[in-house]
């Protein structure tokens, strides 16, 4: 048994032509498949159009949140309801070819775990490429769980991955973290990721930067540590000034008011202690988030589930 799992927002275009891809790849394979299609709060019609698949297909599923909670909720909800022996989460826009999970499937038959896409090629432009890139390096530098670059959330996990995950409770929900951080026997397939056929990314700057916050700040103490450094060059500075200031008054008999050194100083520490205000307050911040016990969605409507399968 295979289960999809595929978050969609605003994809109305897009959920028919990935399963219709999806309903082609599967020919080739002799076990069971779902699909399972989150709608995350979208404002088309989105959620009339893959009801209207469900009710031709009964191995699509459809839940649909009461709001937008955000991709990564989206794909908790999906993961929580799979219940295959293998689960392939991948994203509604087509940017993650389905063509490439016979590779994925094969891998998992070697015996792997998990079994992620990796991009070789992505189209996006220069900025957020670029932005990208630093991110994940700053983050494969300082994290203490090593998430493996140019990963999203296209991968295959075994049932086994998928028990335990589901069990995880965190409210700042970072999948790709969570899976590497789990371990586990995986691979690699690489392929080129092609460019978004219909709509556009529902990624805003807005939500790229929380998510590589939860990315950062749930698998790294890096923030903390920065703090530490600007602390240390910023006493060092002060060290070096009040030496300058000393050896220059001795040799060249210059003179410096004491006010012109403690304004700089002060300016420097304001600006330190601004920083690690800032780098408390974000910790503080998921502390309260996670001892609120929200659950990180809200499931408004499911079609083709069985009754007694609750999330």
């Amino acid at each position: 048994m295979y289960s999809f799992v595929i978050p969609a927002f605003n994809e109305e275009k897009n959920v028919v032509l990935i399963y219709q891809r999806l309903l082609d790849i599967m020919k080739k394979h002799e076990k069971g498949f779902e699909i399972i299609f989150v709608d995350d709060g979208s404002r088309d019609n989105t959620k009339e159009t893959l009801v209207k698949l469900a009710n031709e297909d009964k191995r699509l599923k459809v839940i649909s949140l009461s709001r937008n909670f955000g991709h990564q909720s989206a794909l908790t909800a999906g993961l929580k309801y799979a219940k295959g022996d293998a689960i392939i989460s991948m994203d509604c826009d087509l940017q993650d070819p389905p063509e490439v999970i016979d590779q994925m499937i094969e891998k998992w038959k070697e015996g792997f775990d998990i079994v992620y896409a990796r991009r070789k090629t992505r189209h996006d432009n220069f900025i957020k490429k670029h932005t990208a890139l630093l991110y994940y390096k700053l983050l494969d530098r300082f994290s203490d769980t090593k998430i493996p670059r140019n990963v999203g959330d296209f991968r295959l996990i075994d049932k086994k991955v998928h028990k335990e995950l589901i069990l995880l409770n965190e409210k700042a929900i970072y999948m790709r973290g969570l899976v590497a951080w789990m371990g586990y026997k995986h691979t690699f397939v690489d392929f080129d990721r092609p460019e978004r056929i219909h709509g556009k990314t529902g990624y805003s700057w807005e939500k790229m930067i929380r998510l590589a916050m939860d990315g950062m700040l749930n698998f790294s103490l890096m923030p903390l540590k920065f703090g530490f450094v600007i602390g240390s060059f910023s006493i060092v500075m002060g060290f070096l000034f009040l030496v300058y200031m000393f050896f220059d008054s001795i040799i060249n008999h210059s003179i410096y008011e004491l006010i012109k050194w403690l304004v700089v100083v002060m300016f420097i520490f304001v600006g330190f202690i601004f920083i690690l205000l800032w780098i408390l307050g974000e910790y503080i911040g998921r502390i309260y988030n996670e001892s609120k016990g929200r659950p990180t969605y809200l499931v408004d409507e499911k079609f083709n589930f069985d009754e007694n399968i609750n999330a």
